[in-house]
């Protein structure tokens, strides 16, 4: 699955992200705003908000809405949003954590509990899912601008601890704390930077036949379509082929 455990890979080759424009654009500006309001609105100055910046233009978010959302974290000194993790199980034991952007904990808590609750899966206590993953750097890259060959080469002689390529772009695998200087190093050769961001990766994943994949897949969506949610990561492997029938 592209983006290992990162539901994104999945939701981009289902076509999701025009479906869900609004939302996406609004999860987005979320991310702008706290990225700014942690330190410069330059985004030079600023590597967390230069990284939210570069997803937005990926998604096609128009520059007035991003330049909106700089705006209003200088305006609106009073909002506050957390970043706040949650941990469980889905369906069939798969492991499951969820990034969370929220104003509001107890509306986020509640409605996370509901999902879990409502797909058969249980919320745990802090470290019940984390365990089995691991956390590192991962650059998506424009397949286009280097070659399969030439982007392992390139990772492998700058210390990248994994490169793998595949269907858009190639991911480039870092240490955590070794992920800006990874980007930078790389932007200096190639103007294909998607995105870059500390992501959670699984240690094992878990396979499943097509109908409870297809019943993770509902799960995962509807975790993602809370608006308080950023991220969703399961340790489930899902075959692209699966994905390329119309069942899912």
């Amino acid at each position: 699955m592209a983006g290992h455990s990162h539901w994104a890979g999945v939701k981009h080759k289902k076509g999701r992200v025009d479906k869900q424009r609004s939302k996406i654009f609004s999860k987005l500006s979320k991310e702008i705003i706290v990225a700014a309001k942690s330190g410069s609105k330059d985004p030079d100055m600023n590597p967390r908000l230069r990284s939210a910046i570069q997803a937005a233009k990926v998604a096609n978010m128009p520059k007035i809405n991003i330049e909106r959302a700089v705006s209003r974290s200088e305006k609106n000194k009073d909002l506050n949003y957390n970043n706040l993790l949650y941990e469980g199980f889905g369906p069939e034991k798969v492991a499951i954590i969820v990034e969370t952007l929220t104003d509001n904990k107890n509306r986020t808590a509640s409605n996370i509990r509901a999902i879990f609750q409502k797909f058969g899966g249980n919320l745990g206590e802090s470290g019940v899912a984390s365990h089995q993953f691991k956390q590192v750097g991962v650059i998506r890259i424009d397949r286009d601008k280097i070659s399969d060959d030439d982007i392992l080469e390139f990772a492998i002689n700058i210390g990248a601890e994994d490169c793998l390529s595949d269907g858009l772009y190639h991911e480039v695998i870092t240490k955590k704390d070794g992920l800006y200087k990874t980007k930078t190093t790389i932007e200096k050769k190639i103007k294909g930077v998607i995105s870059s961001n500390i992501e959670w990766i699984p240690v094992n994943k878990i396979s499943l036949n097509k109908e409870k994949t297809k019943s993770m897949v509902n799960f995962l969506e509807t975790l993602e379509d809370d608006d308080d949610v950023q991220n969703v990561y399961a340790n489930l492997e899902i075959n692209d082929n699966l994905l390329e029938e119309n069942s899912i």
